[in-house]
């Protein structure tokens, strides 16, 4: 046992890495499949409460908020900002927050309440791409001070080293999912640069990765400013455009939701074949993590 039969009758040993990699694929099958109905089970309850809670939030304080918070916030800013300087400001935060470890939602959100769909995606898309460049760029300055953060969460270190291995579209892709997933958006702006990861897979990895968020950021201003303006008249939104509205905000959110759900099921299996690999290979373990080195040259004696 533990051989193969080769032409003449004799053994040949397997490779020790053979054995290790084969117990390691079926030690985490095992437990991926109790692990994934225990996953969904709590996805499912999460969604429910969730709902619940939205509900309630929208039929009791959703008028309140509106017509206190929402209607103020649009009356100050069209009596203070023309549309060119408002635009102005808002990519200006888009672009300069994120570098600042301050969020950019908000001004995101309030593009998309401004300019729409067309013209709200395009200046948020162009904030957003220099918001992500700028901490890209800073941080390479800073990058061994940053790989020596990361060791101390390695869960959150492990997904970031999957955006640095591979050639360009697997870096491409692993941002992509990053960026789709729960992960904390500032944070990877800046811990991205203690991989090996090149600026143009994460760019585009980035901009592509951020599109489901930009799209349900605008279609919320979008549904608060009808409902503020239908309450600043007095009146109500039409019960087929209430339907319209609700379809709309639920197909959006699930797709979304499910999007999420995706890219967070295909990073932990990403994660599991870097976790086969480096059992194999124990001497590449923290590779793609591993600050460049400075060698010195000495004249020969």
């Amino acid at each position: 046992m533990g051989g193969m039969g080769d032409a003449s009758g004799d053994f040949v040993r397997l490779p020790q890495s053979y054995h290790e990699e084969s117990e390691v694929q079926v030690q985490l099958t095992n437990n991926g499949n109790w692990g994934s109905l225990l996953w969904w089970m709590k996805v499912v309850f999460l969604c429910i409460v969730l709902g619940a809670a939205a509900a309630a939030l929208v039929i009791f304080a959703g008028p309140v908020v509106i017509r206190k918070v929402v209607i103020p916030i649009l009356e100050w800013e069209a009596s203070t900002f023309s549309i060119p300087t408002l635009g102005l400001l808002i990519f200006a935060s888009i672009a300069f927050f994120p570098a600042a470890f301050l969020p950019s939602s908000p001004s995101m959100w309030i593009g998309g309440m401004t300019f729409g769909y067309g013209y709200g995606f395009l200046l948020i898309m162009a904030g957003t791409s220099i918001g992500m460049s700028l901490p890209y760029f800073i941080g390479s300055s800073f990058r061994h001070k940053i790989h020596k953060w990361l060791e101390r969460w390695p869960n959150k270190s492990a997904i970031v080293r999957l955006a640095g291995e591979g050639d360009w579209f697997h870096q491409f892709r692993a941002v992509t999912l990053i960026r789709v997933s729960p992960f904390p958006y500032i944070i990877f702006n800046y811990a991205s640069v203690a991989t090996n990861v090149q600026y143009c897979p994460y760019i585009c990895g980035s901009m592509v990765g951020t599109v489901p968020d930009i799209f349900i950021t605008i279609y919320s201003g979008r549904l608060l400013r009808n409902l503020a303006d239908a309450a600043d008249r007095g009146g109500f939104l039409s019960l087929q455009q209430v339907i319209y509205d609700v379809l709309g905000f639920s197909v959006a959110l699930a797709a979304t939701v499910a999007i999420t759900i995706y890219a967070k099921r295909t990073l932990q299996t990403l994660q599991i074949e870097d976790k086969i690999h480096q059992s194999c290979h124990p001497e590449l373990e923290n590779l793609s993590l591993q600050p460049p080195r400075l060698t010195s040259v000495h004249p020969a004696r």
